[in-house]
């Protein structure tokens, strides 16, 4: 069963697809708002290549664990996600992802949409290994 995996911002959105053994994530190409394709027209052409049976959502608390406007529009695309593709789409937190994955490239050259990239991994790996543990 594949997993995608969800890092949104307001203007780049990271993507990360599991293995199909849901293992093992890996990072996809991110998505660029101003390109004018529509979010969730891309997000059906990945469940479609993919074969996605299951959407997790990066849900960006605050560290005291309350809901900003980013957690919101989260909130927002994955109960569209839902509803659009009648899969399951569990918000997953996601505080400090894209901390992390500055810190893994600090020293490399690398584009802003890799910070993306990398967030998304870290947050579908973070779920993928929480139901490992959890079975």
């Amino acid at each position: 069963m594949r997993i995608l995996g969800i890092d949104t911002g307001e203007r780049r959105v990271g993507f990360a697809v599991s293995d199909p053994l849901g293992i093992t994530a890996q990072g996809l190409e991110t998505f660029d708002a101003r390109e004018g394709i529509d979010l969730v027209d891309h997000v059906k052409g990945l469940v479609e290549r993919y074969g996605v049976e299951e959407i997790v959502v990066g849900h960006p608390v605050g560290l005291a664990g309350h809901a900003g406007e980013s957690s919101r529009r989260a909130s927002q695309l994955a109960k569209l996600l839902g509803e659009r593709f009648g899969l399951r789409v569990t918000l997953w937190d996601e505080r400090f992802s894209s901390e992390e994955a500055k810190r893994v490239l600090r020293g490399q050259r690398a584009p802003k949409t890799a910070i993306d990239k990398l967030a998304a991994v870290i947050i579908l790996q973070s779920y993928l290994d929480y139901r490992r543990r959890s079975d």
